[in-house]
């Protein structure tokens, strides 16, 4: 990480999305997956898919604040999952799925609760945003067949139905923001 890098992480349902999503961004230098928000150490992903370890699936996005602002990493995240289902993201059903900013400073922190207070202000959503605040703990990495998922599996049904659908609603919304 270079010294004017920064850290987000991120939990908003299956990491294969959200690391397709972000690696398309100009300024995101590295995301990866992981798991956050637990009890266990060093989870594996059968522990937690199982749900019994309070960990969330998470991407940890290091990211250049001179190119890509947080709150613009903040923007794309809101629009590229569903914050108003508890433990769910689609058929995705679960505590590791549900929606959560781990911040890592006051900042983060502040800059998450007065996004989500215009979310509601702004009635972006019917229903109420449910996204958890939570300050950032730990980040155990995924297994290694999950870096990179999208890009080395995209004809995979799963990509072609869910990830492909995020990433064009990306590109049509966010395309200043893209490499």
């Amino acid at each position: 990480m270079s010294n004017n890098n920064e850290i987000a992480v991120f939990a908003g349902g299956c990491f294969w999305c959200t690391e397709a999503v972000f690696q398309n961004l100009r300024g995101v230098s590295s995301v990866l997956p992981g798991y956050s928000g637990g009890q266990v150490a060093d989870p594996t992903y059968e522990q937690v898919s199982s749900g019994t370890t309070g960990h969330a699936e998470a991407t940890k996005i290091e990211f250049d604040p001179s190119v890509i602002k947080y709150s613009d990493l903040l923007n794309v995240f809101f629009a590229t999952h569903d914050p108003t289902t508890i433990n769910r993201q689609g058929n995705d059903v679960g505590e590791q799925y549900r929606s959560i900013i781990f911040y890592l400073n006051e900042n983060q922190k502040k800059a998450a609760e007065d996004f989500i207070l215009q979310l509601k202000i702004d009635k972006v959503f019917e229903n109420p945003v449910v996204t958890a605040i939570q300050p950032f703990e730990k980040f155990y990495l995924a297994e290694d067949y999950h870096k990179n998922y999208f890009l080395n599996h995209s004809s995979q049904p799963y990509c072609q139905i869910v990830i492909n659908p995020k990433l064009q609603k990306l590109k049509e919304k966010f395309a200043e923001l893209l490499k």
